[in-house]
C-alpha cells in the first residue's frame, strides 16, 4: 500500500498549490496596486502641472492688479491735482471778476462825477452868459451872443489891397 506515502505528498502539493495561488493573487494585487499608483502619479503630475500653471497665472494676475493699482493711485493723484487747479482757477476767476466789477464801479463813479462837473460847468457858463448879457444891457452894448451861435460864412473875406488903405500923416509911400 503505497497510499500512505502519497497522501502527505498530495497535501504538500495542495499546500504548494495554495501557496502558488496566494502568490499569484498577491502578484496580481501588486500589479493592480502598481497600475493604480501609476494612474495616481499621472493624475498628481497633471494636477501639479495645473497648479503650476495656476500659480503662473495667479502671479501674472497679481502683477496686473499691482499695475492697475499703481495706475489708479497715479490717476487719483492727478485727479486731486486737477481739483486743486480747478479750485485755483475758480478762485482766480472770482478774484478777476471782483476786480473787474470794482473797475466798472470806479468807472461808473468817475463818469457820474464827470457828469456832475459838466452840469456844474454848464450851469456856471449859463450864469456867466447871463451876467455878461446883464452887463451889456446895463452899458447899452449890443449882445454878442443870444444863446445861439451863428456860423461864419465859408466865403473868405476880401482882403484890402495895400494901395487902398489911406496913408496917415508921416507915412511913406514906397510905390
Amino acid at each position: 500500500m503505497e497510499i500512505a506515502p502519497s497522501v502527505p505528498r498530495t497535501h504538500a502539493v495542495a499546500a504548494l498549490r495554495m501557496k502558488q495561488i496566494a502568490l499569484d493573487n498577491q502578484d496580481r494585487t501588486i500589479r493592480h496596486l502598481r497600475a493604480q499608483l501609476a494612474t495616481e502619479r499621472r493624475g498628481l503630475a497633471a494636477t501639479k502641472k495645473e497648479l503650476e500653471e495656476t500659480q503662473v497665472a495667479l502671479e501674472a494676475s497679481h502683477k496686473g492688479i499691482a499695475g492697475l493699482t499703481e495706475i489708479g493711485l497715479s490717476m487719483s493723484k492727478k485727479i486731486e491735482k486737477m481739483k486743486v487747479k480747478k479750485q485755483q482757477v475758480r478762485a482766480n476767476h472770482v478774484e478777476c471778476h471782483q476786480k473787474f466789477q470794482a473797475r466798472i464801479h470806479e468807472a461808473e463813479d468817475s463818469m457820474q462825477a464827470q457828469h456832475l462837473i459838466i452840469e456844474a460847468l454848464v450851469d456856471e457858463k449859463d450864469s456867466l452868459l447871463q451876467t455878461i448879457h446883464g452887463h451889456q444891457e446895463a452899458n447899452n452894448a449890443p449882445a454878442p451872443f443870444d444863446g445861439e451861435w451863428e456860423e461864419e460864412s465859408e466865403e473868405e473875406p476880401k482882403e484890402e489891397e495895400i494901395g487902398d488903405i489911406p496913408l496917415g500923416k508921416g507915412e511913406i509911400d514906397d510905390e
